[in-house]
């Protein structure tokens, strides 16, 4: 006996109004439980929504670029098997509600009507030029904001993909729109896209095809997000960065026999395991490094737990999952999780909540080459470690030259918290760390 089950979208974390990039089956395909049926992109990753339920695809009910949320309705599936019927059988009773969603939308405009009576919508004509008279209408639609705030933000001409959310998960308010109407009116009523409230003509629009072929590709949802964030980080934070070298001769020795070691246990220990370990000893002595600024910039926010951001790069751009509890993790523990996380990166299969929380994030290069780089601080955090590949360098020991294993350490720091002294010790305590194994047992 066959019966029609609903798929619906399962717990996602606290994102709602997720934008569907790609569906992997298609009417008449069978699927197997756990089977990913779509793949959805949030403001931080991609990842793949399973079935909770085998059998053959019926009904999609959803197409590219719809977005959707948690309990919204996938696929139907034609499954078999009494376990199903069972499980299903209550599902009729909530049948209205496909019919119920038209009235949730009707419903949506409501503040909308509100705004209509806000003391701050006033003068749009304040405005001129208006903001929203050059941009990309699609743009406007897409930023993560109710129908409600795009129509208050029309009312007065703001253009929307330059306002800052300070919602849930960077969502916009209406607080948010007022700010930025004032910031304009400060500005003598100037946008300010392309940098025009720091002073900065913006960018001109070129025509590259005058002198010879080209192609136009478009950025992933991760580029445009992560530009847009790492933009915002790099004007409004006053950035250092530190450079120190560690010698980590020692130290690879160490790694490579506990390789061998634990080579028929799966575990493989790559240098990063050491460096989180070294890095979590040094927020615990420099609690400074620990911190976040609060929304008004004047108050520091103290952390007791020491979780750690690892930069992975993926096909659709960079993503940092976070490891919890470094300091309270062994060596062994931290390097298969390090896998499992880095795995599941590359396969669009993070969710939002392996990607908050981090205190201080690490971006390791040193697998592909390069001496030196400068990091950008992955604001609220307030300072993140750049590593990059090491290499054989003579090292005068005080008599000769000694060849020393030296991996290069850039520390990128928000100056406003951090003041270059403690900076410069901060580094030169991971590069004691890392010089004796030992250290890291400590």
């Amino acid at each position: 006996m066959s019966e029609m089950v609903e798929v619906k979208v399962p717990d996602i974390g606290d994102f709602d109004d997720v934008e569907i990039i790609e569906i992997l089956v298609a009417v008449g395909d069978k699927v197997a439980e756990e089977d990913s049926l779509i793949t959805v992109e949030t403001d931080k990753a991609t990842m793949e929504i399973p079935s909770s339920h085998s059998g053959t695809v019926k009904e999609i009910k959803v197409k590219l670029g719809d977005t959707i949320s948690q309990g919204g309705l996938v696929v139907v599936l034609e499954s078999s098997g009494a376990a199903a019927v069972k499980e299903e059988e209550p599902k009729p009773a909530s049948a209205p509600t496909p019919a119920a969603k038209p009235a949730a939308v009707a419903e949506a405009p409501k503040p909308a009507a509100e705004s209509d009576h806000a003391p701050a919508p006033v003068p749009a004509v304040e405005l001129k030029p208006s903001p929203t008279a050059n941009i990309n209408p699609e743009r406007f639609k897409s930023a993560h904001a109710s129908p409600a705030l795009r129509k208050f933000a029309r009312e007065l001409g703001v253009d929307l993909t330059e306002v800052s959310g300070t919602g849930r998960n960077s969502r916009i308010l209406k607080e948010d729109v007022k700010s930025y109407v004032k910031q304009v009116m400060k500005t003598g009523g100037s946008s300010v896209k392309g940098g025009a409230a720091l002073g900065v003509e913006p960018m001109p629009e070129i025509d590259f095809s005058k002198w010879g072929e080209i192609e136009t590709q478009p950025l992933s949802k991760i580029n445009k997000l992560t530009g847009k964030f790492l933009h915002r980080n790099w004007v409004t934070i006053p950035h250092v960065t530190q450079f120190d070298e560690a010698d980590i001769t020692s130290l690879e020795a160490f790694r490579k026999q506990s390789n061998k070691e634990y080579e028929k246990e799966g575990v493989k220990f790559t240098m990063l395991s050491f460096i989180m370990k070294a890095i979590a000893a040094g927020l615990k002595k420099y609690p400074r490094f620990n911190s976040s600024l609060d929304a008004t910039g004047e108050n520091l926010i103290m952390k007791n737990y020491f979780h750690i951001g690892v930069a992975v790069d993926t096909p659709d751009g960079l993503v940092v999952p976070v490891i919890r509890d470094v300091d309270k993790k062994s060596l062994v523990d931290i390097s298969i999780e390090l896998r499992e996380i880095s795995g599941k990166a590359r396969d669009k299969k993070l969710k939002p909540s392996d990607m908050q929380g981090g205190c201080m994030s690490i971006s390791s290069l040193g697998g592909i080459g390069g001496t030196k780089f400068t990091p950008i601080v992955n604001a609220p955090e307030v300072a993140i470690m750049g590593v990059s590949k090491a290499e054989m360098k003579p090292v005068w020991n005080g008599t000769e030259f000694e060849p020393k294993l030296m991996c290069p350490l850039s520390l990128s720091y928000d100056h406003r918290v951090i003041d270059g002294a403690d900076g410069a010790r901060f580094i030169t305590y991971i590069s004691h760390r890392l010089a004796d194994a030992r250290r890291l047992l400590l």
